[in-house]
C-alpha cells in the first residue's frame, strides 16, 4: 500500500541541507552525493525489506524527500511477477516495454535507512574524494607542486600536499639535497596512479622536467612561445645543459634565459639548491650544435661519422680536460643533449683518432664489397668492373697517406 514520502524531523537538518554541508566541506559535487545516497538507500531497502525486488529510490532535488519504488516491466503476459506486470494491472496508459513504478516506501524506513546507509554513504564519499584528488593531480601531471616534508620510510620521502600525501621515492631524490621534516619543498609530478588505497602521486626532484618548469616560471619569453626549450640534459644536483631556440630574430634566447645580471638563471639555480645551469644555443646544424654544447670548452673542429652516430670533436691540447669535464660530465651532458656519441680528441691526437674511425668503416664495408664482387663474378659472361665512386677512392688514398705519416712519426720518435 502506498505510503507518504519520508521527511526529516523538524529538529533535524533536512537531507538536502546535510548534503550541501558535505558538498562545501569535501568539495564533492552535489549530484554525486545524491547518487551515492540513492545507492545507499537501495542497499538498505533490499537488506531489510526485500532483496529480490527490483527497487529504485528517487530523491527530490529540492526538498530532499525520498521514495522507494518497485519497478517492473509492462508485458502482455506475466511470467515473473517480481519483475513484470500486466498491461491490464498497470493501466491503459502503459504500453508493453514501459516501466511501471509502484511506491513501496516502508513507514519505518527512515531510521533503518539512516543506520544502514551511513557506512555506504561514507564509502561513496571517500571514493568521490579520491576521484576528485585523482582528477585534480592528473591535471597537474608534469607540473610543479609545493608541499611539506612529512616523514621518511626506508629513505623514501612522503610529502604533505594539503589534500593528500605524495611519495618522493629514493630514486627520484637528489643525493646532495638534504630535507628535514616540515621543510617546504617543490617537486615535479612524475606520475599519478589509481590504487586500492586511493590515488598515489609520485614526485621527482631529479627529473629534467623540473628544470624546464622552473625556467618557464622565471623566463616570460618561454611562456610567450618566443623562446623554446629544445632539449635538456641533466646530472641532478650537479649540472644541467639546456638547449634553447628563439622564434624571433630580435630575441637572444640565451640572454632571455639568463636575464639581467643572470638573475633569472640564478633563481632557477636556487630552486635546484645550487645546481649549475648551462644555457646552450640550439642549432639545426649538428656541427654547430655540438660546438655550442661543449661550452665552456673551445672547439677547433667537429667531424661527423653518421654511420656510426659519432661526432669526432677536436680541441686544443690545453682544452682537453675542460671539454671532457670532471669525471666526463661535460662531454656526457653534451652527448645526451645533442644525441650524438662524442669522442673528444686533442689536436695532437686528431689524425690518429680519425684514422681509427676510417679503418673501422673500411673494415665494415669490406664484406659488402666482397659480396658484391662475388655476385658480379657469378653472373653469366664477363663480369663488368665495379664502378667505384671517385670520392671513395680519394678518401682511401688520403687514409693510406695518413696511416703512413702516423707510422713514420712513430719511427722518428
Amino acid at each position: 500500500m502506498p505510503t507518504k514520502s519520508v521527511k526529516a524531523a523538524p529538529d533535524e537538518p533536512s537531507l538536502r541541507e546535510s548534503l550541501r554541508v558535505l558538498q562545501g566541506e569535501r568539495s564533492i559535487p552535489f549530484e554525486m552525493l545524491l547518487e551515492a545516497l540513492e545507492a545507499a538507500l537501495i542497499s538498505a531497502y533490499k537488506r531489510n525489506f526485500g532483496g529480490e525486488a527490483n527497487a529504485i529510490v528517487s530523491i527530490d532535488r529540492d526538498t530532499g524527500e525520498y521514495k522507494v519504488y518497485h519497478r517492473r516491466n509492462v508485458v502482455d503476459e506475466v511470467t515473473d511477477p517480481k519483475l513484470e506486470v500486466s498491461r491490464k494491472e498497470a493501466g491503459q496508459k502503459y504500453e508493453p516495454g514501459d516501466f511501471y513504478d509502484e511506491e513501496v516506501t516502508p513507514r519505518n524506513f527512515g531510521r533503518i535507512a539512516a543506520q544502514t546507509a551511513k557506512q555506504v554513504i561514507v564509502q561513496r564519499i571517500r571514493e568521490a574524494e579520491r576521484d576528485t584528488i585523482f582528477n585534480e593531480y592528473s591535471q597537474k601531471l608534469h607540473d610543479v607542486v609545493q608541499g611539506t616534508v612529512q616523514r621518511y620510510e626506508q629513505r623514501n620521502m612522503f610529502v604533505d600536499l594539503g589534500k593528500t600525501e605524495a611519495l618522493l621515492p629514493l630514486s627520484e631524490q637528489v643525493p646532495r639535497e638534504n630535507w628535514r621534516i616540515n621543510d617546504r619543498i617543490k617537486a615535479y609530478v612524475l606520475d599519478v596512479r589509481k590504487t586500492n588505497k586511493g590515488p598515489q602521486i609520485i614526485l621527482s626532484r631529479a627529473a629534467e622536467g623540473l628544470v624546464q618548469r622552473f625556467l618557464e616560471m622565471n623566463v616570460p619569453e618561454i611562456n610567450d612561445n618566443i623562446v623554446e626549450i629544445m632539449a635538456i640534459a641533466r646530472e641532478p644536483g650537479s649540472r644541467s645543459k639546456v638547449a634553447v631556440h628563439s622564434h624571433r630574430a630580435d630575441v637572444d634566447p640565451v640572454g632571455a634565459c639568463l636575464g639581467p645580471k643572470s638573475s633569472r638563471i640564478a633563481n632557477v639555480s636556487d630552486e635546484l639548491r645550487g645546481e649549475k645551469i648551462d644555457i646552450i644555443r640550439w642549432s639545426p646544424d649538428p656541427v654547430a650544435f655540438i660546438n655550442n654544447a661543449l661550452a665552456p670548452a673551445k672547439v677547433i673542429a667537429v667531424e661527423l661519422f653518421e654511420d656510426e652516430g659519432v661526432g669526432l670533436v677536436i680541441v686544443p691540447d690545453y682544452q682537453l680536460s675542460l671539454a671532457i669535464g670532471r669525471e666526463g660530465q661535460n662531454v656526457k651532458l653534451a652527448a645526451r643533449l645533442t644525441g650524438w656519441r662524442l669522442d673528444i680528441a686533442s689536436e695532437a691526437a686528431a689524425d690518429e683518432t680519425r684514422a681509427r674511425y676510417l679503418a673501422e668503416r673500411e673494415a665494415r664495408q669490406q664484406p659488402i664489397v666482397e659480396e658484391a664482387l662475388e655476385d658480379v663474378s657469378g653472373a653469366e659472361g664477363e663480369p663488368e668492373a665495379p664502378q667505384i665512386d671517385p670520392e671513395i677512392i680519394r678518401k682511401l688514398e688520403e687514409f693510406k697517406r695518413t696511416m703512413f705519416d702516423t707510422a713514420q712519426r712513430r719511427e722518428d720518435s
